[in-house]
């Protein structure tokens, strides 16, 4: 199976998969867990409207297939045989994950890092970073989204590589100031 690349253009303030449902068709995955799912990564409003997916907010067309490529990852693909003829059963509560390939079964959560990585803290108030901006904001700032954290830098544009220092951390909201 080849998972196709999301055709994903900016129209306006919102970001659109003109190719939604031929995704959801080829993952074999139901639309709506699927777009459950991009919402909550993306951290914005969306719907599905005639086969497209339509999310508020401008984002980068390599962020959005990166995310679709980790929904495979996590929702699709045998973590045993690597194959992606695999469906999902609730168990109570608790999505499974079936391979009709090898028989193999497994939980589907979002996995969380280990708890020394939890506690090992990857940015600190004063420390200087470089960084590769992946989204704008609604206000119009950089957006850095570095697993649970989302980093942002005023002035910066899609694809711009700069070097800031973290001037505040809010739990996973980290601001800076270019250098």
């Amino acid at each position: 199976m080849t998972i196709p690349d999301g055709n994903v253009f900016i129209e306006g303030k919102t970001t659109i998969i003109e190719n939604f449902a031929e995704i959801t068709d080829i993952l074999n995955r139901d639309p709506d867990h699927f777009m459950k799912y991009l919402v909550g990564e993306l951290g914005t409003a969306g719907k599905i409207d005639s086969g497209r997916a339509v999310f508020s907010g401008k984002f980068e067309k390599s962020y959005v297939n990166s995310i679709i490529k980790n929904y495979v990852h996590e929702y699709v693909t045998c973590s045993e045989c690597g194959s992606p003829d695999t469906h999902i059963d609730k168990d109570d509560r608790i999505s499974i994950l079936r391979c009709d390939a090898c028989g193999s079964h497994r939980p589907v959560k979002k996995r969380k890092a280990s708890r020394i990585e939890q506690k090992t803290a990857k940015y600190t108030e004063g420390s200087e970073v470089e960084l590769e901006i992946q989204s704008l904001s609604k206000r119009g700032d950089g957006v850095v989204r570095d697993g649970n954290y989302t980093i942002y830098i005023a002035g910066a544009k899609p694809g711009q590589k700069v070097k800031v220092r973290i001037a505040r951390i809010a739990g996973s909201i980290i601001f800076t100031e270019k250098i």
